[in-house]
Parts: structure tokens; C-alpha cells; sequence
């Protein structure tokens, strides 16, 4: 195994990480600039008021994009292990 299939098969594990958390991290990004609009809007400094609506963003968000990350992980794999005997050599 060369430098350079390592260093491909590193980069391509990066990249299916970055796109099968991406959707969660945009619905994080969203979901806490939205509630910070409300604290400033509203006033209330309570923690729990921040906290609890952006766990349910991240728990409507996972059980939304659960069958497409999985989808795509799967993918990943099958062409993982596809390859498999090319990287033997």
C-alpha cells in the first residue's frame, strides 16, 4: 500500500464524515441563531429555554436525515470494501 491510498482512502473517510454530519450542523447552526434571536428578542436568560428546543431540533433532525446518512455510510462501505483488493497490493 502506497503513501498516496492512504491518503486517498483517509480523505475519502474525511469526506463521507463532513456530508453525513453536515446535515445535523446546519440544523444546529439554525435552530441556535434562531433561539438566540428569541433570548435577545424576549429577554429570558434561562439556559433550559436555549437548550431543550435545540436538542429537539437535533432529535427532529436525526430521525429526518437518519435514512439518508445511513444510505450514504452504507455506500461508503460497499466501495470501501469493494476496493478492498486493490489496497492489498
Amino acid at each position: 500500500m502506497t503513501p498516496q491510498t492512504v491518503i486517498d482512502i483517509l480523505h475519502h473517510a474525511l469526506m463521507a464524515t463532513f456530508w453525513i454530519s453536515l446535515p445535523l450542523l446546519a440544523i444546529g447552526l439554525i435552530a441556535g441563531i434562531l433561539i438566540s434571536l428569541l433570548q435577545i428578542l424576549t429577554s429570558i436568560q434561562d439556559p433550559a429555554f436555549g437548550s431543550v428546543p435545540r436538542l429537539a431540533a437535533f432529535l427532529a433532525g436525526l430521525l429526518i436525515a437518519m435514512p439518508w446518512m445511513l444510505s450514504r455510510l452504507t455506500a461508503y462501505t460497499v466501495g470501501l470494501f469493494g476496493d478492498l483488493g486493490r489496497y492489498v497490493r
